[in-house]
């Protein structure tokens, strides 16, 4: 029996949901006159709102007593036949619960970050897929969904700041953990190569509470947004720099060219999911996912020349 209602979780963060998108897209695709309801944190609802898979966007904010009660009180304003945690965590896997729906999917306990969590599911489901995004698709089909085209339904954004006229091409150089980012100063080589050599400007991006990181990256331009604005310039870019954050995988995920550099993570399991972004990494990088303070010394070992000589090629 098709499921009438589906609450998908996936409340964090930019890159997790985003590659958690085709498997919704697929439930979505496989019973199209289903709800589909999804439970996010309220920062990254933007990133949802007018995709055309999302029905409804529980926010759910732990912050408030106030904002508890009312996320309760959605998840149980009408019963769901299906609930998919694609995250894996005590928190994802208890607002899955707390809906009380008929079944719960959530990935095998070996697969989760945090092994309780899959004492809680329906159904553990176990995938020997690699990337990230396949591993959402194998929880969808074990759902019972049809996958087919790989698809990223996202809304247009909306502009905001101020952007060249001319070519540009954006990057977004903070991430999560400092481990994983490229250094500062390398932007601005960067920024200068662009423009002496092909007459192309850097815009960097990011949230207003970084502006003062981001000015210190000479030559650039400073593009301060929300995600609706960060859509918007990735759709107007000719091209991303990325590292393995939120920003690329939106470029990917948008079919945008670029370069995404990669140090301490894997991109064979959470690189761009995309053709036209090309990874850079150091040969012998460790695979750590250690969310550390410092730059791994794996990302200083890719240098601006080495991304720009992949840019040129793109540009």
């Amino acid at each position: 029996m098709a499921p009438r209602r589906i609450l998908v979780v996936r409340l964090s963060a930019l890159g997790d949901i985003l590659h958690a998108l085709p498997a919704a897209a697929a439930l979505k695709r496989t019973w199209p006159g289903c709800l589909i309801a999804w439970a996010v944190k309220p920062r990254f609802a933007e990133l949802l709102e007018g995709g055309g898979v999302a029905d409804e966007i529980i926010p759910i904010d732990r912050g408030t007593y106030s904002g508890v009660r009312d996320a309760v009180r959605r998840l149980r304003a009408e019963p769901f036949d299906l609930a998919i945690d694609f995250q894996g965590l005590i928190q994802s896997a208890l607002v899955a619960t707390a809906a009380k729906a008929r079944r719960i999917l959530g990935f095998h306990s070996s697969l989760v970050r945090e092994r309780p969590a899959a004492l809680l599911y329906s159904d553990g489901v176990q995938t020997a897929a690699t990337h990230v995004v396949d591993m959402n698709l194998d929880l969808a089909r074990a759902a019972g969904a049809k996958t087919g085209a790989v698809e990223f339904p996202l809304p247009p954004g909306q502009p905001e700041g101020e952007l060249p006229e001319e070519p540009f091409v954006l990057a977004a150089p903070l991430a999560g953990w400092a481990s994983k980012q490229w250094p500062l100063e390398f932007y601005g080589e960067l920024a200068s190569l662009l423009r002496e050599k092909h007459g192309v400007r850097l815009v960097l991006n990011g949230a207003p509470f970084q502006a003062e990181q981001l000015r210190q990256v000479p030559g650039a331009v400073l593009h301060l947004s929300s995600i609706r604005g960060l859509i918007d310039a990735t759709r107007r870019a000719r091209a991303t720099v990325g590292v393995d954050s939120g920003p690329m995988h939106l470029g990917a995920a948008l079919g945008r060219p670029g370069v995404a550099v990669f140090g301490p993570t894997d991109p064979a399991r959470n690189g761009p999911y995309s053709p036209a972004v090309r990874v850079l990494r150091a040969a012998g990088a460790a695979t750590t996912y250690q969310r550390g303070a410092e730059i791994a010394a794996s990302m200083r070992a890719i240098s601006p020349a080495m991304v720009f000589s992949e840019l040129r090629d793109l540009l």
